[in-house]
């Protein structure tokens, strides 16, 4: 019955969980940075050999989009939109995140009748295993 009441409890969060989704919004993955370069003309002032003053700053958006990295050169009056969208992408990991985290304690609920292990608590029993006869025990130095 204990079972049956957390089950319950887990589904709830993953539907207000799957609401706050619906309401983020655009997304975009990535982060914002400030560049300063250097021009091609050798007269420039950034080029000065007793103070140099690089152009810039200019906000450049890099990110990483299936496998491919991409960089943009970010107009100023965007950045504000782009910042909301970044955060709204690092939101929306976060969601999935828990959202995955809570289906796995559901199902290991319903299928195995025992709470899910923490990864912590996995990994620590993982470490008191002892090995089959014949093979040596593994130790971590």
């Amino acid at each position: 019955m204990e079972n049956k009441s957390a089950i319950v409890r887990l589904n709830r969060e993953i539907e207000a969980i799957k609401q706050q989704l619906l309401e983020l919004g655009l997304v975009h993955p990535g982060s914002i940075s400030s560049q300063y370069h250097a021009c091609g003309n050798p007269s420039c002032r950034c080029h000065d050999p007793d103070n140099p003053r690089k152009h810039g700053p200019y906000s450049k958006l890099t990110y990483v989009r299936r496998g491919k990295s991409a960089c943009r050169f970010v107009r100023a009056e965007c950045i504000d939109e782009l910042r909301r969208r970044l955060a709204n992408h690092a939101t929306l990991r976060s969601l999935v995140d828990r959202w995955i985290e809570l289906s796995v304690q559901a199902g290991t609920m319903e299928f195995f009748g025992k709470p899910a292990e923490t990864p912590a608590r996995s990994r620590l029993r993982q470490s008191r295993r002892v090995p089959p006869p014949g093979r040596p025990a593994h130790h971590d130095a």
